[in-house]
């Protein structure tokens, strides 16, 4: 009976679009009050002990490090860097949203913060040049969705949290998918653009990359700071985090000269205000987890899939369908822990590395950030454009087609994942 309820509720509290967090938190205390068994302090309790973790301190500190690299200059130079590298293709501003949003992702770990900064310049350059409003925007959510999965990346450090998988192997297996992603959205956007007569926005040449790549530099440390350091072992993630939020703060503040000491406390508050809410998220999902762990919800839902068969590649595969669809209806934090202890629970089943399946994982939801109602990149793309949900939406099924080819080569070809990772362990 309390599983009917905490369901339920959920379902019922998700229809009535209440946002993710309050519809978790209300579904978990209606279940506990029905139960009758817990005291309700337990909730704060649980809430408490979800978010109290080393780990997941790198959560507010990545994403306030994309602040602060968004307002001190970076962007720009990024844009810039990324024009020289690629804006000689067709349509070469399409393929500068993505390879820009690819070096953005290196820094914020977060697919929102990524198409907000990058879409800000280039949704309003592209619409300027004749690209059409709704392409532009799917081109930058398509790119967006890459910025959790090229680490550092939230949804890993959550996943590593939840299964205790090596959070740097998590993001050293992120990064060549990542790669696959972007360049895999680069032909397409590439394809749509000679079609469409896009032009390219220069010409190529080594003497530009060269002189672009001397000005964003620095704009690059970050995320070599963060990658560099976590894979050769010089810090945690945690305390990457915490050393790029300086370095963002000192390269903004005294070499690009963009941000000023009055500007350090609206940064702080909207840095602290967007974490909240993840974080927020965080707290009520770990009192449904912790209900669901006391029903035994994950091992029931994770037998009936493994009723379904035995066979290893189906499984994988009604597990990626599984989290395609929750990814849509789902907001990624919340569908992460959820949806975690279910499908840790089949790995033995199905014969894969934990790091694995937690780029899988993290890949699946990404793709669910571009379909709505959910789709975090689609929204603030349409934000930013002024084209509705459904006029995107159509435009973004190409991009989607190859996210789904990259999603199965991620799944059934382990070396893409699992090479840069098993290196970190040699």
């Amino acid at each position: 009976m309390t599983t009917q309820i905490l369901m339920l509720s959920l379902v019922f509290l998700f229809a009535i679009n209440t946002p993710i967090a309050i519809a978790i938190g209300v579904a978990s205390v209606t279940t506990i009050i029905f139960q009758g068994d817990f005291d309700l302090m337990m909730v704060v309790q649980r809430m408490f002990a979800g978010t109290d973790s080393f780990h997941l301190m790198a959560v507010p500190l990545f994403m306030f490090t994309g602040t602060i690299m968004e307002a001190g200059g970076i962007s720009q130079r990024i844009i810039d860097f990324a024009n020289a590298l690629v804006g000689w293709l067709p349509g070469g501003l399409a393929a500068v949203t993505i390879v820009s949003a690819m070096f953005f992702a290196g820094i914020s770990g977060s697919a929102a913060a990524d198409a907000a900064a990058v879409g800000a310049i280039l949704i309003p350059a592209m619409k300027k040049s004749g690209y059409e409003s709704d392409f532009a925007a799917a081109v930058q959510a398509s790119g967006g969705s890459i910025g959790v999965v090229i680490p550092p990346s939230i949804p890993m450090i959550i996943f590593g949290f939840l299964t205790g998988a090596s959070i740097g192997q998590l993001f050293a297996a992120g990064i060549l998918p990542g790669i696959l992603i972007g360049f895999s959205l680069i032909c397409v956007s590439t394809f749509i653009s000679l079609q469409k007569g896009y032009l390219s926005t220069t010409q190529f040449s080594l003497k530009n990359i060269t002189i672009a790549f001397k000005r964003s530099i620095l704009a690059m440390g970050a995320p070599v700071i963060i990658l560099g350091g976590i894979l050769f072992g010089i810090f945690t993630a945690t305390e990457s985090a915490a050393i790029a939020v300086v370095y963002a703060i000192i390269v903004g503040m005294f070499i690009y000269k963009k941000i000023k000491i009055k500007d350090l406390f609206p940064l702080f508050l909207n840095g602290a205000v967007t974490s909240s809410i993840v974080m927020f998220i965080i707290a009520t999902a770990s009192v449904f987890s912790w209900i669901a762990a006391i029903e035994d919800i994950p091992a029931q839902l994770a037998g009936t899939l493994l009723g379904m068969s035995d066979n290893p590649v189906i499984l994988l595969l009604l597990i990626n369908v599984v989290l395609l669809i929750a990814g849509t209806f789902v907001e990624t934090t919340a569908a992460l822990i959820l949806l975690v202890p279910m499908i840790t629970a089949m790995v033995p089943a199905l014969g894969i590395d934990m790091v694995q399946l937690g780029v899988i994982v993290v890949t699946n939801l990404s793709i669910g950030m571009l379909t709505p109602p959910m789709g975090i990149c689609l929204i603030v793309s349409s934000s930013i454009s002024n084209d509705s949900i459904t006029a995107i939406s159509r435009r973004i099924l190409p991009f989607l087609g190859i996210l789904i080819i990259d999603l199965l080569i991620i799944s059934f070809y382990p070396p893409i994942t699992m090479w840069l990772a098993q290196l970190m362990t040699q």
